[in-house]
C-alpha cells in the first residue's frame, strides 16, 4: 500500500491533463490515478471521501452562489421552451439538499469494501486453490443531465470502489458542477491524491468523442431523457448502463384500503414529480374504482395534478381525456393517466405492455394478489403496499447511485458500488499441471470459508 507521500511523487511525475489537452490524453490521466488508486488501503478511500463531505460543507456558499447563475439562466431556457420544469427541478441546490449529498457521501464510506476483498475461494486440490476476487471497472464515464447532486453520487461510489470517474453535466448545469468539482479537487489535494481521478468534461462534442474511447473508458452510464439515453446507447461500442424511461405505475387492487392507496398515490405522484421513480399511470380495478376514484382524484387535484383518465375513468369522475399515447407517457411532472382495469391479470398485462421495467406497486391486502403481481411484473423494483419513490439507491442502503438500470442483466435497480465493480480469478499453485487431472487425477472442489 501506498502513503500519501508515494502518492505525491507519482502525482509530480504524472501527465497535467487541463481541458486544453485531447480527451484521449486526460483519460490516459484518469486511467494512470485509478491504477494507483487500487493501491490505497480501504482507510485511504475513507479518509479521501471523507475530506470531501468536509469540503462541500465548508465551501456551501460557493456551491450555492454558482447553482444560483445556473437558476438564473435556466429560468430564461424554463420560459423560451428549451428545459423542461422538471429538468429546473432537478438543477436546483439549497443548504437541504446539499447537507443530503454530503450525507450520502458519509453513508459511502460506512458501506462494505469490496475491492481486494475475495467472494469466495475454492480449492480445487491440496495446494492449488482459486479465488474470485472484486476488482475495478478503471475508468467510469459518466453523462447527465441536468441534476448536479450527481456529482457526488458519483464521484463517491467511484472512489470507494478505486474507479476514475469522467463527468459531463448539461450546459445548465456548469456552474454547479466546475464549482462541485473544484472542492473535490481541493479535497483529494489536501490528503495527497491525484485530482486527475475526477475530471470534469464541459462540451457537447466531448461527448461524441468519449463514446468513441472503446478501449479507454470501461462503463458509460447515462442520465437524463429517453432520447439522450437512446443516443448513448446506439452511438458507442462501450458497455452502457442506464435506463431510457422511467414510466412507472401504482395499481389500485379490488381489496386496497383507502387510506393507504390515497396516500400512496399523492407521494409517488407530488413528492417528486420529476423524479423518474414517479408514477405517471394509476390503474385501478374495476370493483372499487367507484368508490375510490372520487377519494383519489379529489386528493391528487388538491396537490395540483392534472389528470386524464380512460371512458371508464371519465364516467365516474369528470376529466380530459386520456390517449392511447399517454399510457406511454414518462411526464415528469403534475400530470397522472388514470384507467380502470377489469382484473389483476389486466392490470398485469397493462403494466407488462406499457412499462419501462423501473417500479411498480400494488396497493392491496389480498396477499394472494400481492405475491401474483411481484412474480408476473417484469420491473427491477416491485412493490407491496409501498411507493414507488423508495426506488432509490440511498433510500436502499447504498449511500448513493451511479444509476437506475432497467435491464435484464445485472446489476439491475439502483445502482451502487457493486455497478462499479467486477472480479477477477486468482489461482495459486505448487507447480500443479493439467496433465495430471486429464490422466484421471479428481478435482476436490472444496469450497473454504
Amino acid at each position: 500500500m501506498q502513503d500519501n507521500t508515494s502518492w505525491a511523487g507519482f502525482r509530480s511525475q504524472a501527465m497535467v491533463s487541463p481541458a486544453s489537452l485531447p480527451l484521449q490524453q486526460r483519460v490516459q490521466a484518469t486511467r494512470n490515478a485509478a491504477q494507483r488508486v487500487v493501491q490505497t488501503t480501504p482507510g485511504e478511500r475513507a479518509k479521501a471521501l471523507s475530506a470531501i463531505a468536509t469540503a462541500l460543507e465548508e465551501r456551501q456558499d460557493q456551491i450555492l452562489t454558482a447553482n444560483h447563475r445556473d437558476l438564473q439562466a435556466a429560468q430564461a431556457m424554463v420560459e423560451e421552451g428549451k428545459l423542461t420544469a422538471a429538468a429546473y427541478a432537478r438543477l436546483k441546490l439549497d443548504p437541504k439538499k446539499l447537507a443530503g449529498m454530503v450525507a450520502g457521501i458519509r453513508d459511502v464510506v460506512t458501506l462494505p469494501d469490496l475491492v481486494g476483498a475475495d467472494q469466495w475461494v475454492r480449492q480445487l486440490d491440496e495446494g492449488l486453490i482459486l479465488r474470485r476476487r472484486w476488482c475495478p471497472l478503471g475508468v467510469v464515464g459518466v453523462i447527465f443531465e441536468s441534476r448536479p447532486d450527481a456529482v457526488t453520487q458519483i464521484v463517491s461510489l467511484a472512489l470507494k470502489t478505486a474507479n476514475g470517474v469522467l463527468l459531463k453535466g448539461g450546459a445548465e448545469a456548469i456552474h454547479s458542477c466546475t464549482a462541485l468539482v473544484e472542492v473535490i479537487h481541493a479535497a483529494l489535494t489536501g490528503v495527497g491524491w491525484d485530482p486527475d481521478l475526477v475530471q470534469l468534461l464541459t462540451s457537447r462534442e466531448e461527448i461524441r468523442e468519449m463514446l468513441g474511447l472503446e478501449g479507454w473508458i470501461d462503463l458509460i452510464i447515462p442520465r437524463g431523457s429517453n432520447a439522450f439515453v437512446r443516443y448513448v446507447q446506439e452511438n458507442t461500442r462501450i458497455p452502457v448502463l442506464g435506463h431510457a424511461d422511467g414510466i412507472c405505475h401504482l395499481y389500485v387492487d379490488a381489496s386496497a384500503a383507502p387510506e393507504m392507496a390515497v396516500k400512496l398515490a399523492v407521494d409517488g405522484k407530488v413528492q417528486y414529480p420529476a423524479a423518474c421513480n414517479a408514477i405517471e399511470t394509476l390503474l385501478i380495478h374495476q370493483d372499487c374504482a367507484p368508490q375510490l376514484l372520487p377519494l383519489l382524484a379529489a386528493a391528487l387535484r388538491d396537490k395540483g395534478v392534472s389528470l386524464r383518465g380512460c371512458e371508464r375513468t371519465q364516467a365516474i369522475v369528470p376529466m380530459d381525456p386520456a390517449t392511447e399515447a399517454d399510457w406511454d407517457t414518462e411526464y415528469l411532472d403534475l400530470i397522472l393517466s388514470i384507467k380502470v382495469v377489469d382484473s389483476l391479470a389486466d392490470a398485469i398485462r397493462h403494466i407488462n405492455t406499457h412499462g419501462s421495467r423501473h417500479t411498480e406497486a400494488i396497493v392491496t391486502e389480498d396477499l394472494r394478489a400481492a405475491q401474483q403481481f411481484c412474480q408476473e411484473v417484469d420491473a427491477a423494483g416491485v412493490y407491496h403496499n409501498a411507493s414507488t419513490r423508495f426506488a432509490d439507491g440511498f433510500r436502499y442502503g447504498f449511500g448513493a447511485e451511479v444509476g437506475i438500470s432497467t435491464q435484464k442483466l445485472p446489476p439491475r435497480g439502483p445502482v451502487g458500488i457493486e455497478g462499479l465493480v467486477t472480479y477477477k480469478y486468482l489461482l495459486s499453485g505448487e507447480g500443479h499441471i493439467v496433465a495430471d487431472y486429464a490422466a484421471g487425477k479428481p478435482f476436490q472442489h472444496k469450497d473454504l470459508s
